[in-house]
């Protein structure tokens, strides 16, 4: 029998005979999932370093590997917490930190659970070592699975699939949507694990053998990420339009954005007229539609005249149609609704998209009652967003403009229900007044996403920034600046072909999520049929049967 060896003790401290790592120092797994939470946010804009966002699924599943569940349960928690404290920052700039901390800790409680997972997957992945990687991408797509649709509809905000608006991978949206990228980048992830672990742990292989197994296990890690660089995308074949997005920018950034009445509204119809002056002088193409951005009328143009008459101005002005972000009272009492509303040179108001998914907490409070007994900070949402219930697939000048409205656009089926719907093009309106260039980044790159997702050319319309139109191919043009007035005028071609992604919707990641549970299930039939003793060997009952195991020690 060879004694395995160990080397470096600072990593790890024993191998067992499946080659398995036991025993890593705490300090060392602590510093590991640290470090994995730091390398996820970086990955996300405004940093940009998707490449960062593998290595540090591959750190939080060496810290994990070999721990029993609770261990692994809390390097999650820890991972989790440098990761989204930062990134959600944005969520705590008008309501204080009690919120934020709140809601990043809600979130690091779903990679406890990953963490919780993975280190109860190490049984199966000592059995089968082959197995590592493809656990790790399984579990990382099962954690992203419910932590989009849970409590209240979920917050999809930090998916894997979203750093990778810049990354080759982001093309593997077109074949199984967000869910394959992030099974994608995690199974990179777990490739450098195993590369980390061979050249760690010497069960009997010489050095120089271990370094060149390690180095093609990470060549092979690049190779999936860079692979997705192969997969051809949709090319649009249908008529060009001309499009106009309006950025008005608001009297001041905040919750009070909309304190001064009708000024946000002024500011839209504003740069809006002064686009029509530039067409009728030739400096800028005629739009054949025009998109404001979510709130751009802080007032009901239904119920107030003064904002109906400025609007019709707009449209007369520019001659074509405005899709135009507003807050519409009722139905009821107390009620209110956000939405997209189709405003016509001719006709005035028409068609109208009511946003779906109002953002707990937020636009709506659930458990008011409870909730005040815990704080007051609820009686800031006076009235309570109702959700609508079509999709937002709205004809405008003559093309089918799939709308989503804000936070909307992490959501998958709330997106891909307006390209089954018919959309030609995704419009994407936001009010980042109360947020800041963080948030908008972000949110920019899921626009960028879901493009290549679906096929579709994709504008995002903010009323202080990010705008910007993006191509199918996730291309961004003319993207503006934060807190400026801007108008973006541009060619637009529209697209009609379906996306592999569009036509089988959700149906990967629910057997990516079949199969985690399937491998945890595998993991607990190891579990039950295999013994891994704290000392030396023995003979020991497990299921009825006797395994005998070797002594190990650790050099």
């Amino acid at each position: 029998m060879t004694t395995p060896v160990v080397s470096p003790p600072a990593v790890v401290a024993v191998a067992d005979q499946n080659g398995g790592v036991r025993g890593a120092s705490t300090a060392w797994a602590l510093t590991a999932s640290a470090t994995a939470g730091l390398a996820l946010l970086v990955a996300f804009p405004p940093y940009g370093w998707w490449w960062a966002a593998p290595v540090g699924v591959a750190l939080l599943a060496l810290a994990v590997h070999g721990r029993p569940a609770r261990a692994g349960a809390a390097l999650g928690m820890v991972c989790g917490l440098v990761f989204f404290v930062p990134l959600l920052s944005f969520t705590g700039l008008q309501v204080g930190w009690w919120p934020w901390l709140l809601l990043a800790t809600l979130q690091s409680l779903y990679l406890a659970l990953l963490g919780a997972a993975t280190a109860y997957a190490s049984a199966l992945v000592d059995r089968a070592r082959w197995a590592w990687p493809l656990v790790t991408g399984l579990l990382w797509v099962a954690q992203e699975a419910a932590r989009s649709r849970t409590p209240f509809g979920g917050f999809p905000w930090g998916r894997l699939a979203f750093s990778q608006a810049d990354a080759p991978t982001v093309r593997l949206a077109s074949l199984g949507g967000a869910p394959l990228v992030t099974f994608t980048v995690a199974v990179a992830g777990g490739l450098l694990a195993m590369a980390v672990w061979r050249l760690s742990v010497r069960t009997g292989a010489g050095l120089s053998r271990r370094a060149v197994h390690a180095g093609l296990l990470g060549g092979l890690a690049a190779a999936v990420m860079a692979f997705a660089a192969l997969v051809p995308l949709p090319t649009a074949a249908d008529r060009t339009v001309v499009v106009a997005v309006v950025q008005g920018n608001v009297p001041r950034m905040g919750l009070d954005f909309n304190a001064q009445r009708r000024a946000v509204l002024d500011n839209h119809v504003t740069a809006t007229l002064q686009l029509a002056d530039a067409v009728r002088e030739h400096r800028q193409p005629r739009p054949e539609l025009v998109i404001w951005p979510e709130n751009s009328s802080d007032i009901d143009p239904l119920l107030n005249p003064d904002a109906a008459a400025r609007i019709d101005a707009a449209a007369h002005a520019i001659g074509a149609p405005i899709l135009v972000g507003a807050v519409l009272q009722g139905p009821g009492q107390g009620k209110v609704r956000n939405a997209g509303l189709v405003w016509t040179p001719t006709a005035g108001p028409t068609d109208t998209y009511v946003k779906r998914h109002p953002v707990p907490f937020a636009e709506y409070v659930p458990m008011r009652p409870l909730v005040r007994r815990v704080t007051t900070l609820v009686d800031r949402v006076r009235a309570d967003f109702v959700a609508g219930t079509t999709p937002g697939v709205l004809p405008i000048g003559g093309v089918r403009v799939g709308d989503v409205i804000c936070f909307e656009v992490a959501y998958d089926g709330l997106v891909r229900d307006t390209v089954t719907g018919g959309a030609q093009l995704l419009a994407v309106q936001t009010n980042n007044a109360t947020f800041n260039y963080a948030e908008a980044s972000q949110q920019l790159a899921m626009v960028r996403l879901r493009a290549v997702e679906h096929g579709r050319p994709a504008l995002m319309a903010s009323t202080v920034g990010i705008s910007a139109f993006v191509d199918p191919d996730a291309t961004t043009h003319d993207a503006t600046t934060m807190n400026t007035q801007a108008v973006l005028v541009r060619q637009v071609r529209l697209a009609t072909a379906i996306t592999m992604a569009t036509r089988v919707g959700s149906a990967p990641e629910w057997a990516m999520v079949a199969a985690a549970v399937a491998a945890l299930l595998a993991s607990a039939r190891v579990r039950h049929t295999t013994i891994t003793p704290a000392g030396g060997g023995g003979v020991t009952e497990r299921g009825g049967r006797q395994i005998t195991e070797p002594t190990r020690e650790a050099v």
